[in-house]
């Protein structure tokens, strides 16, 4: 590689990395308890597993009518059920079309048909934590503009690679220079550190800047391929009656046989249609209890009117979405995640002390 070009890589990679090292440093901070979230929210919660049988528990719709007893004139807009606990979380509003500022969340535990105990409403710590990794308590636009960070780390880390090539080829890789200056060591540390966990950072920073883009990849998939499987309806939003929920759910399982449900979005609701209860089902492995099969129900008989799997583009976010956190392989695998979290902070803070640490006259000699 001529000097010419390896002097315009420098420069990419130092600017790149610069351009994006403060908002990393906040994003790698945050992201070490979220990577622990389940375990961390459980701590607030009793260490005594619920135990219940089927038998104890009350029919769905009993459930939703408690909830909507709460609410009068209020209709159900989703439904979502507990994976550690016999509890069902019915979302009312007014209508079925209902903006979020409108809607009530309603938990309501299946053996007794009432909120269950011990729930503490409110932000969380850990929901304000969420926040400020994903948008940096700015909104939209602060996530967006952490989608930009990921795509300047992701050119940082091309960037380093095409510049420690070179050198690698002829001492070798991962060579520390002893006898050398601290800030040469240093330099070795960070070109080895950052090159062994080059793949992990590029996975990491890529499903970020994916997730970061959630909003507009679901916005494309409910008018397009959603919006087929619904057969474009456009009418008047079908008024909920009792008992179509459970037939709905019954149907939409045997459509779909070895799939549970992951939740249900009632007639008007953004992931439905005007006309139907949408099922969504996820399966039973590790891989596939993250991709979705939406079921199409016919809200007025609850007769199954289409089944569709999620095209490319929305089984990629629903993987990057827990990928991005490690949350697939149990806790062996959020350890490893944690610990090149860890590393990953220590190859920021070392870049940065380079950056900073560089002799001024070395500065002045290279721009003459």
């Amino acid at each position: 590689m001529k000097p010419a070009t390896l002097r315009a890589w420098g420069k990419v990679h130092t600017w790149s990395s610069l351009t994006c090292t403060l908002f990393l440093l906040i994003l790698t901070l945050t992201g070490l308890p979220l990577i622990f979230h389940d375990e961390i929210d459980g701590l607030s919660k009793s260490t005594r597993p619920e135990r219940w049988s089927a038998a104890d528990l009350l029919p769905v719709d009993r459930a939703m009518a408690a909830a909507l007893a709460r609410h009068p004139g209020s209709v159900p807009i989703y439904l979502s059920f507990d994976e550690d606990r016999p509890v069902i979380n019915l979302t009312t509003g007014p209508t079925g079309d209902a903006p979020e500022a409108a809607m009530q969340f309603n938990p309501i535990d299946l053996r007794t048909a009432a909120p269950p105990h011990g729930d503490a409403p409110g932000h969380g710590v850990m929901d304000t934590v969420l926040d400020l990794h994903k948008d940096l308590l700015l909104g939209k636009v602060g996530e967006y503009f952490l989608g930009a960070m990921g795509l300047c780390f992701a050119l940082a880390l091309v960037s380093g690679v095409v510049l420690y090539a070179p050198f690698a080829r002829k001492p070798g890789f991962a060579t520390v220079r002893r006898g050398k200056s601290n800030r040469l060591r240093w330099l070795d540390w960070h070109n080895v550190i950052g090159g062994v966990t080059l793949a992990w950072a590029m996975v990491v920073g890529l499903t970020g800047t994916i997730n970061t883009l959630a909003d507009p990849i679901t916005a494309w998939w409910r008018g397009d391929a959603l919006a087929r499987l619904a057969h474009d309806s456009t009418g008047p939003i079908v008024p909920y009656r009792p008992g179509i929920a459970a037939l709905a759910l019954r149907h939409a399982q045997a459509a779909v046989p070895g799939m549970t449900v992951q939740f249900v979005a009632f007639p008007g609701a953004a992931f439905s249609s005007h006309d139907h209860i949408a099922v969504y089902l996820k399966g039973a492995t590790p891989l596939t209890a993250k991709l979705l099969t939406p079921v199409m129900v016919d809200a007025r008989t609850g007769q199954v009117d289409g089944v569709a799997p999620m095209p490319w583009y929305m089984k990629g976010l629903l993987l990057a979405q827990p990928l991005h956190f490690g949350d697939y392989g149990g806790l062996a695998m959020k350890i490893l995640w944690a610990l090149l979290d860890v590393v990953s902070i220590v190859v920021l803070g070392s870049g940065l002390y380079l950056w900073l640490g560089k002799p001024r006259p070395a500065r002045k000699a290279r721009a003459a």
